[in-house]
């Protein structure tokens, strides 16, 4: 009985993506679904490269943006069950030039549930500096607050892949890339899936991304306010878009504010929270309670929207936002990925047509809950 199921659940999947790219809706696909440690879906369509018609494949890693920022988190809470440090520790007993500013009082756990107050990064940031770890640490180190630590909740889209990545860093004494290879991926068995810096020589296997068209109808962000906190806290110019998602020195750059995954690779990562996985398990059951708990929760001071975070993962799935066992998060462009301690479900959607929407990772993450959301 359990085979059929997961059959049919396989067939509904495979039929919804195959259906998104006919229509033009997207590009290329890859969905994964594992449930209590067992891989049940493994599902792919379209192509990974339109100008060589190179097909999409189960390990073929994609630019997810922000979905990688869940790797980084849970680096993080390997480290804190060791007793490398805990999450009130301030970071300036790790960094001690963070504390510039008056950043004295941030700790762990205010930069992972995004709350640190240091949500920028200097508006004459360009690229190549995105590419350069010293600098980027240096600059961060140098931000005055925009709140109070702790007393608001805003997404530190860009700054808080480097802070938690230099906590990492200054604690493990090896970049972050080489820390997810020894002790998560490479572990798991998808080290040649799950990168924050890829390799030049991998990076044909990368699937190519491409921009959307605006939506008909679509609001101009050149006729929104000016002074939005979001215009404060980043560039234009580094808004995640195909051209920068598509560029060499992003992609062979430690940038873990964003990565580049399969979706088995990063579904496989949360599978692992949740259960045993192949003899894996990346932390304890006590410490994967007080990580997905809520952290923080209101209306985001950068981007304006009702928030609610753990400890580096948004709290709810698409299409049930109100859900409190599920998390994860998604990357700019539509993707996403999560776990979900009620079903033992975690799943990934990830694709190369960056939409402005969560659309049809909202359409698949309804199926696969339905068919086994209960079991």
């Amino acid at each position: 009985m359990e085979n059929k199921v997961m059959s049919h659940v396989q067939g509904q999947v495979q039929q919804a993506i195959d259906q998104l790219v006919e229509s033009g809706a997207e590009q290329g696909m890859q969905v994964a679904v594992y449930q209590r440690g067992k891989l049940v879906v493994e599902a792919v369509a379209g192509v990974a490269d339109p100008a060589t018609g190179r097909p999409v494949t189960a390990g073929t890693p994609f630019y997810n943006f922000s979905i990688c920022k869940a790797a980084a988190s849970t680096l993080t809470h390997m480290l804190v069950d060791r007793g490398m440090f805990d999450y009130d520790t301030p970071i300036v007993d790790i960094w001690p030039e963070f504390g510039a500013h008056g950043k004295q009082k941030v700790t762990v756990r205010h930069a992972l549930s995004h709350s640190a107050g240091v949500p920028g990064i200097p508006l004459s940031t360009t690229m190549e500096d995105l590419c350069d770890w010293d600098k980027m640490c240096a600059a961060i180190a140098d931000a005055e607050l925009w709140w109070e630590p702790g007393t608001q909740i805003g997404y530190h889209a860009y700054t808080f892949g480097y802070i938690i990545g230099e906590v990492i860093r200054r604690t493990a004494g090896k970049p972050i890339s080489r820390v997810l290879l020894e002790e998560l991926s490479g572990p798991l068995g998808v080290g040649d899936e799950l990168y924050f810096g890829m390799p030049v020589s991998e990076h044909g296997r990368l699937a190519r991304l491409e921009d959307a068209p605006s939506p008909e109808g679509a609001g101009d962000m050149s006729a929104m306010p000016p002074d939005l906190p979001m215009f404060k806290a980043a560039p234009m110019s580094l808004m995640p878009a195909a051209e920068l998602g598509n560029r060499a020195d992003i992609l062979a750059a430690d940038i873990p504010a964003g990565g580049k995954t399969s979706a088995r690779a990063i579904a496989r990562m949360y599978a692992a929270m949740l259960d045993e996985v192949d003899g894996v398990r990346l932390v304890s059951p006590e410490r994967l309670r007080e990580a997905t708990a809520v952290a923080m929760r209101g209306t985001d001071a950068v981007f304006g929207m009702p928030s609610k975070w753990a400890l580096g993962y948004s709290v709810g799935r698409l299409g049930s936002a109100d859900s409190t066992s599920a998390f994860g998060i998604g990357g700019a462009g539509g993707s996403f990925a999560y776990g979900d301690h009620a079903t033992g479900i975690s799943c990934a959607v990830t694709k190369n047509l960056l939409t402005p929407d969560f659309n049809s990772a909202t359409q698949i993450i309804g199926i696969v809950n339905a068919e086994l959301g209960e079991s």
